[in-house]
């Protein structure tokens, strides 16, 4: 007996071991595979001018304002086109303190989405959203915003340090401090660190904005947000019917219609810091036309912390839940996936970006496949079409 016990082992073992190393070679063979690409490039969108109030003066020094007529809030877009594309490219959003760069390489050098994806058959659009990257900032010559006096933009800005974004993006509870099922790739931390930069005032209007001048270019697309630019993505979906899905990866914060805006959750505190974002009930009903998922990750709270970022964290699930509801509530089709359910421990912030970004993509896989979003039929070739 005990030793068919054993051999009934040995083989759950061995099973489990080839299935496993059949992954293992799976995601090893994904990354092995070329890259074919047929069309690449970079382009602005959107944006506006802002001027002195002079006509400009070549006599003088280029180095001040000198009446000169300067771009703002315009969006970078960079993108890549595969052979034999699916019909449906995909727009990548950064979040607080990210550029487009988040989307590109991970911290220790695996392929990100943008390659995951581009090996998937998608075309990939990468963008930095206005005031940030190579976006630029509204800033001019002298003090940083200001135009001849005129304060275009607020003279602040904001940078996660290396001990709060260790924190706040849930490395550990404390800095340093790895959790122990952590999925960050911890030989890219000083990667990971390099790639934060500063954020100044963010519009969500003037964001929402461009990315829907972004997809009246572009055509039908879905679209991927992060963090930050999860609340960007309600307000473009509501702004172009192009927006064909919305997947946000740990959005912050929601939108709600006007006259049904649930209570702000507040923090363990008592603070109220996440204010839901009231909007007309005509463009939320928007919202209900496409497929949206939400996704997060692991080591959320489920009860009250006194540790700020977490608590955060814990505040926007709720929200989230909230979220679906209300969307799903219209006639909707919204749904909310935490990874842990799904089988994935120890998650970040940045779950495309951690060790096991090829398992998260392939949960996005599965929700194009499950949507009907990753067809091939569309004989509209992206090639031909001229985003200048």
């Amino acid at each position: 007996m005990k030793d068919s016990i054993s051999r009934v082992a040995l083989a759950a073992t061995f099973a489990s071991t080839l299935i496993t190393s059949t992954i293992d070679a799976t995601a090893a063979n994904e990354n092995l595979k070329p890259i074919t690409i047929v069309k690449q490039g970079s382009f602005f969108v959107g944006g506006e001018t802002v001027a002195g109030p002079e006509d400009f003066d070549p006599t003088e020094s280029t180095g001040v304002t000198n009446n000169q007529t300067f771009w703002i809030n315009q969006l970078y877009a960079q993108f890549q086109i595969p052979r034999n594309d699916r019909d449906l490219p995909l727009v990548l959003v950064h979040g607080s303190g990210q550029t487009g760069k988040t989307w590109e390489s991970t911290p220790d050098g695996r392929d990100g989405y943008q390659s995951i994806f581009l090996r998937r058959g998608y075309s990939v659009f990468i963008v930095d959203f206005p005031r940030r990257g190579k976006a630029g900032i509204p800033s001019f010559n002298g003090r940083l915003g200001q135009l001849d006096e005129r304060q275009v933009i607020p003279d602040e800005t904001f940078r996660y340090g290396n001990e709060a974004a260790f924190v706040s993006f849930r490395l550990g509870f404390e800095f340093a401090d790895y959790f122990s099922n952590t999925q960050f790739p911890k030989d890219g931390l000083t990667q990971y660190f390099k790639q934060i930069v500063p954020d100044v005032e963010d519009d969500p209007e003037v964001i929402s904005d461009a990315l829907a001048a972004l997809f009246d270019r572009i055509g039908p697309a879905i679209l991927v947000t992060h963090s930050q630019s999860g609340l960007f993505g309600w307000l473009t979906a509501m702004k172009s019917a192009n927006v064909k899905a919305v997947v946000s990866y740990e959005p912050v914060t929601f939108a709600f219609p006007q006259g049904a805006v649930p209570p702000a959750t507040p923090l363990s505190s008592g603070d109220i810091v996440l204010e839901p974002f009231g909007v007309p009930v005509f463009d939320f009903l928007k919202l209900t036309r496409v497929p949206i998922q939400i996704v997060y990750g692991d080591d959320i709270p489920s009860e009250p912390t006194e540790n700020l970022p977490f608590d955060r964290r814990r505040v926007s699930v709720i929200d989230a839940k909230k979220f679906v509801d209300a969307v799903n509530n219209a006639g909707g089709d919204a749904a909310l996936l935490n990874l842990p359910d799904a089988g994935l421990q120890g998650n970040t912030h940045f779950p495309f970006a951690d060790l096991n970004n090829l398992e998260v993509a392939d949960m996005l896989s599965r929700f194009f496949r499950e949507k009907g979003l990753d067809t091939r039929y569309d004989t509209r070739e992206l090639t031909d079409v001229n985003f200048w």
